[in-house]
């Protein structure tokens, strides 16, 4: 799954437009213009299409975790980590929509997929740890699926 895709995907489940999602991005403190915003968007074989960078993505959910559950301005933001990997964008989303275990679940079973909780804490797990498990396209794809409304 591209970045692309998690954008419009996310873009689509959120219900919002270009300014919106500027606007989410700029909550961690990352510029944008609404134009490349734009270009990210069109679909690959679309004239101005232009791939979504790491570090776009990575602010962009940053902010769509400030936008869904506030910012602490006591708190310091967090270094972006980069590259963004599915199972980042899995963290990030289960933090944004404070999702438990058991909604992952949920979401994943109505779209037909089946996961233990087993094999969704090794997607949260650090890479380096002996049960790590790298989260596949056909999971988040499924995730975001589940997501929409």
């Amino acid at each position: 799954m591209t970045l692309n895709d998690v954008l419009r995907s996310l873009r689509h489940t959120l219900n919002i437009n270009e300014i919106k999602l500027v606007e989410i991005i700029r909550l961690a403190n990352y510029d944008v213009d609404r134009a490349l915003i734009n270009s990210y968007l069109k679909k690959e074989e679309e004239e101005g299409y232009e791939e979504c960078s790491h570090t776009v993505m990575a602010h962009f959910l940053d902010g769509l975790i400030y936008y869904k559950r506030g910012k602490d301005e006591n708190r310091p933001i967090p270094p972006i980590e980069l590259p963004v990997t599915n199972n980042i964008i899995l963290k990030k989303l289960r933090v944004a929509f404070e999702l438990k275990d058991t909604d992952i679940v949920a979401l994943i079973e109505k779209c037909g997929l089946r996961v233990s909780k087993a094999e969704l804490n090794a997607f949260f797990r650090s890479p380096v740890h002996r049960n790590y498990r790298e989260c596949g396209d056909q999971f988040l794809r499924n995730l975001l699926k589940g997501l929409t409304p």
